[in-house]
C-alpha cells in the first residue's frame, strides 16, 4: 500500500514553548490514520505543521514522496491535502453557498459531482443553502466544516476533533460520513472521542508531550488496556 504522507522527526515552536519534539508518522492511502493523546500533547499543532500554518523547525514532511515542510499553506492546499480545523474555520456572515464556493479550487464537473455527492450526504446544507453559516447548529458548522474541505479533489484530508461539543445523535451522524469519504479519500483524524476513532480509524499513533510513543493498529489499540490508560487515561 503507498504512503500517501510521512512525518520524520518533525519538532515545532510556537513562540518560546517546544510544542513538537520529534512526531513521526505514516499514513497509508485510502486508510484512516488516528493521532492520540491526552490534551495538549501536541495532535492539533501536529495537523497544522502539516498545512504550514506552524512552521516545522526540525525533521521532514513528505507528501507523495515530495518535502513540503516549507511551503506556504495555500501552496501545500493546492498540492491537494484539505484541512478541517479544531474551530472548523467557516465564515458566519456568509451563506452556506458562498462558504463551499470560496472553498472551491477549480470549477469543472469532477466537483460538480463532489458538490453533488457531499449534499446527499449530509442534506442539512442543502436545506440551509441561501442561510448565514453562523445561524447553523454546531453539528450542521462541523457538516460544514468537513464539506469544504472534501468539495475539492483532495487525496488527503485532515480533520481535527470532528466531534467536539456535538451531541451523541450528532456524532453518529459525522461517524457515518466519515465512513463513507473514507472510500473516496485518505483521512488524518485526531479525535479525543475514543469509541468514534476506534470504530473509524484502521490504525494509530499515540503522541505524548510532543512526540509519537507508540503505533500499530486500531484492533490492537483496543484490546490494550494498559497502553490506553497510560496514554489517553481510559479506565
Amino acid at each position: 500500500m503507498n504512503k500517501l504522507l510521512t512525518l520524520d522527526q518533525v519538532e515545532t515552536h510556537i513562540g518560546q514553548y517546544h510544542i513538537l519534539q520529534g512526531v513521526s508518522f505514516e499514513v497509508k492511502k485510502g486508510e484512516v490514520t488516528v493521532l492520540l493523546g491526552r490534551n495538549g500533547a501536541g495532535k492539533t499543532t501536529t495537523l497544522r505543521t502539516i498545512m504550514g500554518l506552524n512552521q516545522a523547525t526540525k525533521g521532514t514532511i513528505s507528501f507523495k514522496g515530495e518535502a513540503i515542510q516549507t511551503l506556504p499553506t495555500y501552496t501545500i492546499a493546492k498540492r491537494g491535502i484539505g484541512y478541517v480545523p479544531e474551530d472548523q474555520g467557516i465564515f458566519a456572515g456568509l451563506t452556506v453557498e458562498e462558504n463551499m464556493r470560496v472553498a472551491i479550487q477549480t470549477e469543472n464537473e469532477e466537483t460538480a459531482k463532489r458538490m453533488e455527492w457531499i449534499l446527499n450526504l449530509f442534506p442539512d446544507l442543502k436545506k440551509f443553502w441561501k442561510k448565514p453559516g453562523g445561524l447553523l447548529s454546531g453539528g450542521q458548522k462541523q457538516m460544514l466544516a468537513i464539506a469544504r474541505a472534501y468539495v475539492n479533489e483532495n487525496e488527503l484530508l485532515l480533520i481535527d476533533e470532528p466531534s467536539k461539543g456535538l451531541a451523541p445523535i450528532v456524532v453518529e451522524k459525522v461517524m457515518e460520513s466519515i465512513i463513507q469519504m473514507k472510500d473516496q479519500t485518505t483521512i488524518v483524524l485526531v479525535e479525543q472521542n475514543f469509541m468514534m476513532a476506534s470504530y473509524i480509524g484502521d490504525c494509530f499513533y499515540i503522541i505524548d508531550d510532543g512526540r509519537t510513543v507508540s503505533h500499530g493498529s486500531m484492533k490492537q489499540l483496543k484490546e490494550d488496556e494498559e497502553m490506553k490508560r497510560k496514554y489517553l487515561g481510559i479506565a
